[in-house]
């Protein structure tokens, strides 16, 4: 199966009105990596880790959401937030999608929109692919 991906047309006023982004999901091992960085650095910390936060991987770290990570220091949180933008990619006109540069965002606020969305990515496909199991009894579905 693919990665998944999604399409994100800026709407908010300013520079980046109409601009157009494509995101597309980490590889499972990259989801990995990335999670267990950001879980590590957030204990590290002292940011409190609710144990079925830790157990869900990125997609417990998704549902922290930024504020999490907004508490780490600037050393530890630039490499997930660059990791983050990886998954980006701009779509100047409809038959072109590529690479960012650093002049293709002009708004903080679509940064912050951008990551927001990539890791709401995550989070749908990761809840999705890894059930809760707690609380189940054998031969029992997991309700996630």
């Amino acid at each position: 199966m693919a990665r998944k991906t999604a399409t994100v047309t800026i709407s908010a006023e300013g520079r980046d009105k109409g601009k157009v982004f494509v995101l597309t999901e980490l590889s499972a091992y990259e989801a990995e990596d990335w999670a267990g960085r950001a879980l590590f650095a957030l204990m590290n910390a002292g940011v409190e880790i609710p144990d079925n936060i830790a157990e869900a991987g990125l997609a417990g770290v998704a549902a922290m959401g930024l504020k999490a990570i907004a508490k780490l220091p600037f050393d530890s949180a630039k490499p997930l937030l660059d990791k983050m933008m990886g998954c980006v990619q701009i779509q100047p006109s409809p038959t072109v999608t590529r690479a960012l540069i650093p002049d293709d965002i002009e708004e903080v606020a679509t940064l912050l929109q951008l990551r927001k969305q990539v890791l709401g990515l995550h989070m749908d496909f990761s809840m999705a692919a890894a059930p809760s199991t707690s609380g189940s009894k054998p031969g029992q579905a997991a309700r996630g």
